[in-house]
């Protein structure tokens, strides 16, 4: 057959926001409830930014009860006057990309929507978006609908509606579902992200109501305490050796606020922010506070006689066994990798703030003799603790490593090329035999376990590693495993470009994928950041109609569906409580088989939330996971 004639019309030019609708992961990071939400960050932002420069105390996050969100603020207001381009600057900030008052340092110092692109893009993804606009005495009023503008301009300018002494802008936008798999904001991301902005900003108040459930949901947000504050809600439920640390100062027009305490779980969280913008692979910021940090705390160590000439320094890890730590830093120009900001990029990031930590930590302990030296005993307590863990872990290392080849547990893929090839994390025998069976061999492994693996929440480090399932995922990996994020982990080294949990739809089968879980998350965590998790979704029901085609159906929406169309009687339901009750070719049709197979992504949205639901559910302190599970009961979905 001909070759198509590859021309110049064999290439298209996407005007206006069509790029924006045509690869919307680009921009918001997906579509998924990750990208929904992150709809709402983009236009909360724009409002923090307003707050950053002087202008707003009060923001306002409402759900209507239509499914839409309306987002409003007190501050200046968007400008609404003609723009040199012809067009009011309120249109260009809506309909053209790049476009806002960040680029101009004069207008924002410190900016976390800096790339312009924020409120276009929630106009281009949403069925309409509504903005009025309060300033210069009037109020305007805007509307787009999959952004495009509808209404007609007065005169060249945007329509007045009415007359105010106040200022500020209220966007109310509806997600548009030819773009989204769900359009249902998740409010348990939303309220811990104001919560979130909240302490980063002292003097802001933030006001949250869900008009979506029977009875109205309001909270007001408002933390005087700031980062200090949230250190404690991040320590509510540990034991902590100390009161929090709160040191700030500014180095080369970047100001740095640090607060930090100690706990006796000897578990690092350390959460990174910049320009109130959550870093969830932290950054610059990050690397600076623990270079410093860790010479710091070594040349007390060895002031104070703990650490001798002849012992070797402790490590970074050691010393921030059991931190908890907020950083956050005010930049007036950011580079983050990626327009979702997750990692941050700036070398005078880490400079700025080992400044901040040279200068002031040292004040600080030099003035608090005894938090120092309660400091230096959970390092000097973990370095005991690691260097009996070395043991663990050199017995593992040398243990050989799983080749390509099919080596015990493992049945390995033929392909040598990780970004083709996907394992199957598969419990037990009978289920993990069906799966050899059924899988393509030319790329898709297999690696059976037996039962429920260890919960690393509870475990520690030696523990973990001479948990025989663990190592055997970690050797099949290929790319090592970390105590803290990316310590010890190099992602370049991943075998599989998919690694999918493939448990029974049961209970049993969900606490196996969630101590999975709870191992990538604690031990592998750039796993999931890098979007290589997943979980499969085999079928919990084979519809078998007395006439016509059986069907696979994946959950109870699904049946509820095949019954309205197929009448009690003429179908026999076969309901699906184990991956073993399925022979190889159902094990592939459903739950193998790239072309028709469903499979659930992992992501995280908000590092805080993650951490804190980890520590709750599969930590060891009882109250409060009944407390949570008491909260949550309404959410859970019963297999009955």
């Amino acid at each position: 057959m001909p070759q198509k004639v590859y021309d110049a019309s064999s290439i298209s030019v996407l005007e206006g926001l069509e790029a924006v609708r045509v690869r919307p992961g680009m921009y918001i990071g997906g579509t998924g409830r990750k990208g929904l939400n992150h709809l709402i960050y983009e236009i909360l932002d724009n409002s923090v930014d307003e707050h950053l420069a002087g202008f707003c105390t009060l923001i306002k996050v409402t759900l209507e009860a239509d499914g839409s969100c309306t987002v409003s603020d007190n501050g200046r207001g968007i400008p609404v006057d003609m723009h040199e381009k012809g067009v009011p600057a309120e249109r260009l900030v809506f309909t053209t990309l790049h476009s806002g008052a960040k680029f101009d340092n004069d207008s924002y110092k410190t900016s976390g929507g800096l790339h312009g692109v924020g409120s276009s893009v929630v106009n281009a993804l949403s069925t309409y978006l509504d903005v009025q606009i309060k300033t210069g005495g009037s109020i305007y009023h805007d509307r787009y609908e999959r952004g495009k503008p509808v209404i007609e301009l007065e005169n060249g300018l945007v329509p007045v509606i009415g007359r105010t002494r106040e200022t500020g802008t209220t966007v109310n936008f509806l997600p548009d579902p030819e773009i989204f798999e769900k359009t249902r904001f998740s409010e348990n991301e939303i309220k811990s992200r104001l919560h979130e902005t909240a302490y980063l900003n002292p003097e802001l108040t933030i006001e949250y109501t869900d008009l979506r459930g029977a009875e109205p949901e309001s909270i007001v947000y408002s933390e005087p305490e700031g980062i200090t504050g949230f250190v404690k809600e991040l320590n509510a439920n540990k034991e902590c050796i100390n009161d929090p640390v709160y040191v700030s100062g500014t180095s080369e027009g970047i100001s740095v606020e640090i607060a930090m305490q100690y706990t006796n779980d000897f578990q690092e969280t350390i959460l990174g922010f910049c320009n109130c913008i959550y870093n969830a692979e932290g950054g610059t910021h990050l690397t600076g506070f623990k270079t410093q940090y860790t010479q710091i705390m070594n040349t007390y160590a060895r002031e104070l006689g703990i650490l001798k000439d002849k012992d070797e320094n402790f490590t970074g890890v050691d010393i921030r066994n059991g931190l908890t730590a907020v950083i956050s830093i005010k930049h007036p120009d950011p580079r983050f990798e990626g327009q979702t900001k997750t990692k941050l990029d700036n070398p005078d990031a880490a400079k700025a703030t080992g400044k901040v930590v040279a200068d002031e930590v040292v004040r600080y302990f030099d003035r608090n003799l005894e938090t120092l030296k309660n400091v230096l005993s959970c390092a000097e307590r973990s370095a005991k603790i690691r260097k009996a863990e070395q043991k663990a872990r050199t017995n593992m290392i040398s243990k050989p490593k799983y080749s390509f080849d099919s080596n015990g547990k493992l049945a390995n893929c033929e392909s040598r090329d990780p970004s083709k090839c996907e394992i199957f994390i598969v419990e037990g025998d009978s289920a993990g035999g069906s799966a050899k069976t059924a899988r393509d061999r030319n790329f898709q492994a297999i690696l059976p376990i037996r039962g429920k693996i260890l919960n690393v929440e509870k475990a520690s480090m030696d523990k973990v590693l001479a948990n025989a399932e663990i190592k055997s995922m970690i050797n099949a990996f290929g790319c090592g495993f970390s105590e803290g994020y990316g310590d010890d982990f190099d992602i370049s080294k991943l075998r599989y470009d998919k690694i999918i949990i493939m448990a029974d739809a049961d209970v049993d089968g969900a606490h196996i994928s969630t101590l999975l879980l709870t191992l990538f998350y604690r031990f592998m965590p750039e796993l999931i950041y890098e979007g290589h998790v997943y979980v499969a979704m085999p079928p919990l029901y084979k519809a078998i109609p007395k006439s016509g085609e059986e069907e696979y159906l994946y959950d109870d929406a699904a049946l509820n569906d095949y019954r309205k169309k197929h009448p009690e009687g003429k179908f026999t339901l076969q309901r699906y409580k184990g991956l073993g009750e399925m022979d190889a070719e159902q094990l592939w049709e459903t739950t193998l088989d790239p072309k028709s197979r469903m499979l659930k992504r992992i992501e995280i949205e908000d590092g805080k939330l993650a951490s804190q639901v980890t520590e709750v559910l599969m930590g060891t302190l009882v109250p409060p996971r009944k407390d949570f599970i008491y909260q949550h009961a309404k959410d859970a979905e019963l297999d009955l």
